[in-house]
């Protein structure tokens, strides 16, 4: 299957969670035989922080500065292929959805911020990435988020075929490695600063932290602002700005738990994990996660992860006995190899757009 995609980035990792979804995809489809043609444009943003500057397994990253540059390029390359899919927050979003359309090509959009796209839709703000028939014209719509969100997806933006494609880990990045002792932790939390996430990251992170001052604590991911509150919690918390994705592996396994906390909108609607999930899970770290509906459906609490709702629960979970919390992380990691890697959903994609083209 030839597939190209219009989308926000895989080139960078800083302040995004696109990036690090599509390199596991695209490689696990490039190595089934698939080939795959990115389109991104080359902002400087993403620039400045590239740690990616080529695709694998016959894969294409093709860089733009204008898309009126690129564009008898695009037209091609969707003439070519058997499908073509335009993403959330692609910057391009409009002339590339054009492009789309007027190809013969399977039609896909895939919406890796469902929450934030119906929230705003809601609320009657403007969403750039959506033109204004909404998701009509699709031949399918894909969804990071799960659940309810599928049906709002058909409700409000008139997606005619919608299916849920989750994150992922790539056992081949996200392992089991030695520790460093630059990472080493009794609790880590590795995000980018969201102000969604603050009211769990303070009860969660921040409070334990405080109540734990022998404890320490590592924090790793950008745009955190000045005033971020660090300075209630002493010296045992210690941050990263940046943490780049060939030292995640290292990040998770210095650390004894790692935490979890989703972005406000994302946790009201459920059904919406993580990547970081699979990846900690994969590395064979111990999750302790905020909880929110649907959870279950992707590793059981109790069992492969622990949640947490309060500080209290927090602190109670890093209080665990070591076999304990060693049995969740073996467990967790056999569950995201089994059924969250990056090779499975790149079959489950296949799987979908073959099913939409055989209708």
């Amino acid at each position: 299957m030839r597939l190209v995609i219009f989308g926000l980035t895989i080139s960078s990792s800083w302040g995004n969670g696109h990036a690090t979804l599509w390199r596991g995809v695209v490689s696990a489809l490039g190595r089934a035989g698939h080939r795959v043609t990115f389109f991104e444009r080359d902002v400087p943003y993403y620039a400045a922080h590239r740690d990616l500057t080529a695709l694998s397994h016959g894969n294409t990253l093709r860089l733009y500065t204008s898309f009126e540059d690129v564009l008898p390029e695009a037209r091609r390359a969707v003439r070519e292929a058997d499908a073509a899919m335009v993403t959330s927050y692609c910057p391009d979003g409009g002339p590339a959805t054009d492009v789309v359309l007027e190809s013969g090509a399977l039609k896909v959009f895939y919406d890796l911020d469902t929450p934030v796209t119906l929230d705003r839709i809601q609320a009657g703000q403007p969403v750039g990435y959506i033109g204004p028939r909404g998701l009509v014209d699709f031949d399918c719509v894909l969804s990071y988020t799960g659940g309810a969100a599928l049906d709002r997806l058909q409700a409000q933006l008139g997606a005619r075929r919608v299916f849920p494609l989750y994150g992922s880990a790539d056992p081949a990045v996200h392992r089991p490695v030695p520790p460093r002792d630059g990472f080493r932790g009794d609790l880590s939390y590795l995000g980018t600063y969201a102000a969604d996430r603050q009211a769990a990251l303070s009860r969660l992170f921040l409070e334990v932290a405080r109540r734990l001052p022998e404890r320490r604590f590592v924090l790793g991911g950008s745009l955190y602002p000045e005033d971020f509150p660090w300075a209630q919690n002493g010296d045992n918390i210690h941050y990263l700005r940046h943490v780049a994705p060939p030292d995640h592996p290292a990040f998770y396994c210095s650390s004894r738990l790692t935490l979890n906390v989703t972005r406000g909108a994302m946790a009201a609607m459920g059904y919406c994990p993580s990547g970081r999930l699979f990846e900690a899970a994969a590395c064979g770290t111990p999750i302790l996660s905020d909880g929110w509906e649907g959870l279950d459906r992707f590793f059981t609490p109790g069992r492969e992860i622990l949640v947490a709702a309060t500080t209290d629960e927090a602190v109670a979970a890093l209080s665990l006995p070591e076999g304990e919390i060693a049995a969740i992380a073996r467990a967790a990691r056999e569950r995201a190899l089994a059924e969250h890697s990056a090779a499975r959903r790149a079959a489950e994609l296949v799987a979908i757009l073959e099913s939409v083209s055989a209708h």
